[in-house]
């Protein structure tokens, strides 16, 4: 088993975990499991009202991330003002696409989901499972701005509300 190289996250610091999205490191803890010394990043997501512990050395290699930069924010609202690009796949197929982009931690193949999975008020209505794959796109999404920009989710939440009504116009 090789080394990783640590990971340079502290404690208060807001990253990004692949499966769950935005989330606090609390702590870094040491455990000792089966019998071997293990440091953790202890996170805390709020919303979900979870605490996940990652071990130090896994955290780069599983895809946990730091913030995006605001740069990376900005193109992502770029995305979403784009024509949406459906592929003509079997819903199944793309449905599967959809969740490993959300699943992956990076904004902008989540904005991506967004973008394709938004509907305006005058376009066909959605069927459960497309709106639930975009209510989670957009929930990581808005989390994630909101985080970056230093403010509430509500105000993030109108922000990206605002590009996509604005794309329609």
């Amino acid at each position: 088993m090789t080394k990783m190289k640590k990971p340079d996250f502290h404690p208060n610091e807001f990253v990004v975990y692949p499966a769950h999205g935005v989330g606090r490191i609390i702590s870094i803890e040491e455990q000792e499991i089966a019998g071997i010394h293990l440091e953790l990043f202890v996170i805390s997501f709020e919303k979900d009202k979870m605490t996940l512990r990652v071990p130090t050395h896994k955290a780069t290699e599983i895809g946990m991330r730091s913030l995006s930069t605001p740069d990376v924010v900005t193109k992502a609202l770029d995305t979403l003002k784009g024509k949406a690009r459906v592929k003509r796949a079997m819903w199944s197929r793309r449905a599967q696409e959809y969740e490993q982009k959300i699943n992956s931690g990076d904004l902008m193949a989540i904005a991506e989901v967004v973008r394709d999975l938004h509907r305006s008020d005058d376009q066909r209505e959605q069927s459960y499972s497309e709106r639930q794959l975009y209510e989670a796109a957009l929930e990581r999404l808005t989390r994630e701005v909101a985080a970056v920009a230093g403010s509430d989710e509500a105000g993030a939440q109108r922000r990206v509300g605002e590009v996509l009504v604005g794309r329609a116009a």
